[in-house]
């Protein structure tokens, strides 16, 4: 039987201050808002961001519901393909941004990466393949 799974669409993450992280996500990574919403009666927020109103797999933050993030569960990270990974890292070591990284590093295959914290503590990974 043939798959009918034809891509990532988005990933969803917990946020405890929406505009925090709306802010991070577009200032610092540079995404755009597609869309935001609120459903279960205004309990719930989401919002979508990508990049260049592309097709791409989206960022989905949802605001509200439990507060205690971790009982609803926990992304361990998401990861942002860059062009020039020492660029992009030098770039945030202008701005307010907690690093997790003391270095950009090379993976054994080749791959170089490096973490940063965004607004509620989630791994951010910025890549170059």
């Amino acid at each position: 039987m043939k798959m009918a799974v034809k891509k990532m669409d988005h990933v969803g993450v917990f946020v405890k201050d929406l505009d925090a992280s709306l802010t991070f996500y577009q200032e610092i990574v540079g995404m755009d808002l597609k869309d935001q919403f609120t459903i279960n009666n205004g309990a719930l927020t989401l919002a979508f961001l990508g990049f260049n109103g592309s097709d791409e797999t989206e960022l989905e933050l949802v605001y509200g519901g439990n507060p205690d993030l971790p009982e609803e569960g926990k992304v361990n990270h998401i990861a942002f393909l860059v062009d020039d990974i020492e660029e992009e890292f030098n770039r945030l070591k202008g701005l307010d941004v907690s690093f997790i990284s003391e270095q950009v590093d090379t993976l054994p295959n080749g791959y170089r990466n490096f973490f940063v914290n965004g607004p509620d503590g989630e791994k951010v990974e910025f890549f170059k393949r």
